[in-house]
């Protein structure tokens, strides 16, 4: 994949203005059209900060693609019409750039950083904080990956995908500047498009094929540490795009079963953090870190990891953030198997959830809707050995969950077959866990497999039962992981 570069004559590409989106307001005013947008969302459910500058942002077309909230609401409030219909272009495009409005330049082409000119740092664009899609990224690339997955896996599209910071045919691209010369706002955008990259691609197919590709970029990143910066502001992004690259690298170690790796750069990214005095990357360190405590067996780890958390994390004005922190309690509250403990966390995170979306909220927390909350929650439930209550959240969660996010529909079923394996309902555990082997020439998670070995153990004694040999015999026939 050749990348496009911009240079010193080239300025960045102009917003789109969303004619289509402009049409469907016709004769009201942004704050009219608002208050109709905020109005269907109490319809679904859904609670949406609208006024009449997020309006004018989209029609603008500052606002390339909105978060899942905004999209349920408008396909309500536009029935029959799709994202595009409405001018909006396709999720796949823009995923989870987070906005900012700084005094440098996030260039709207990733420059290759050896060929980065200083001169691009006089450049100013705006990126809004309300909505986690709003970006400009090249639609070519995306079909690039697209064709890079039909033709060669997961893998291929890490790839393909990971820019100046990937890997192509096993060969670090060197992202370093040249002796002598720090590291500036084109360095600092890359980086941060191999996390958004990176987080996309796991999203949609796991993280087995990913993890080893994703480790050079890391490497990269700390060098460009130690090639310092043109200015504070680019030092600092350099910093929180080093950590929360770790931190996806750690996750997909996590996720690929690599616990010790995992706990590697989860403490490296809590030290970047705290050399950086960066409360947000700090807390979601420590997230991450309750998180795996949880899955290794550690539950009084986990328990102190997430109110670690949640003391970085009060400063940073998030209800979601502290939700899904509560949620990371609750978790080890279950291992440590004091109920009390889980409910009142997960009375907590409930509580906090239902307070709505914020623009303080991180752009990695795009993931974190009420399918997860849902999911978190029935994962607890199995813990305590609740299942049939872990069945009901479970269920709700793959419900719920929006088609993008691939991985995690797998992942909620397979705990759905579980929870029924386990709670006395074969035949309706085979039919779950026949939906999640369907999903599995998309997503390699080694979590998702060990989940479905564990089930097929609990159901062999049920073989005979309806569709359970059916699924006995095809999740014997998985190919094994290493």
């Amino acid at each position: 994949m050749t990348s496009s570069t911009v240079t010193s004559s080239q300025s960045p590409r102009p917003a789109r203005p969303n004619l289509a989106f402009r049409r469907l307001r016709a004769q009201r005013s942004p704050a009219e059209f608002a208050a109709l947008v905020r109005r269907a969302a109490r319809e679904i459910g859904e609670r949406v900060s609208c006024d009449a500058r997020y309006v004018g942002r989209v029609e603008a077309g500052e606002i390339r693609c909105p978060n899942y909230a905004y999209e349920r609401v408008f396909l309500h409030l536009f029935p029959g019409r799709t994202l595009a219909d409405l001018g909006f272009a396709p999720r796949s495009s823009v995923r989870g750039r987070g906005a900012r409005e700084t005094d440098e330049a996030l260039p709207s082409h990733t420059t290759s950083p050896m060929h980065a000119s200083p001169e691009t740092e006089g450049a100013h664009e705006t990126y809004d904080t309300q909505d986690p899609y709003d970006t400009h990224q090249d639609d070519e690339e995306s079909d690039v990956q697209r064709r890079a997955f039909m033709t060669g896996g997961t893998a291929t599209v890490a790839a393909a995908s990971l820019g100046p910071f990937g890997v192509a045919h096993g060969s670090v691209a060197h992202a370093v500047p040249r002796p002598g010369r720090r590291a500036g706002v084109s360095e600092a955008g890359a980086l941060e498009e191999a996390v958004r990259k990176i987080r996309l691609l796991d999203d949609r197919h796991g993280a087995d094929g990913l993890y080893r590709r994703a480790s050079a970029p890391l490497r990269t990143a700390y060098e460009l540490l130690d090639a310092g910066a043109t200015r504070q502001t680019t030092a600092d992004r350099l910093y929180t795009g080093a950590g929360e690259l770790a931190i996806s690298v750690g996750w997909l170690a996590h996720d690929s079963g690599r616990f010790d790796d995992a706990r590697s750069h989860y403490a490296e990214a809590l030290a970047t953090a705290r050399m950086s005095g960066d409360p947000g990357l700090e807390a979601h360190a420590f997230c991450n870190t309750a998180f795996l405590a949880r899955d290794a067996g550690r539950p009084r780890e986990a328990v102190r990891a997430a109110q670690a958390a949640q003391r970085a994390a009060r400063g940073v004005g998030s209800p979601r953030l502290m939700s899904l922190l509560a949620l990371r309690e609750a978790g080890g509250w279950a291992g440590l198997a004091d109920r009390a403990g889980v409910e009142q966390a997960l009375a907590r995170a409930q509580a906090l959830y239902e307070r709505g979306p914020s623009d303080t909220d991180p752009e990695w927390m795009t993931f974190y809707g009420e399918a997860e909350l849902e999911g978190l929650e029935a994962q607890c439930w199995s813990t305590l050995g609740d299942w049939p209550r872990a069945a009901r959240h479970a269920r709700r969660a793959a419900d719920l969950q929006d088609p993008h996010f691939t991985r995690n529909i797998a992942l909620y079923t397979a705990e759905l077959a579980d929870d029924l394996a386990r709670g006395g309902r074969p035949d309706e555990a085979a039919t779950a866990g026949l939906r999640v082997l369907d999903l599995l020439d998309e997503v390699q998670s080694s979590r998702i497999q060990t989940m479905l070995a564990g089930t097929a153990r609990v159901l062999l004694p049920h073989r005979r039962a309806s569709g359970v040999s059916a699924f006995l015999e095809r999740h014997a026939s998985l190919p094994r992981t290493a």
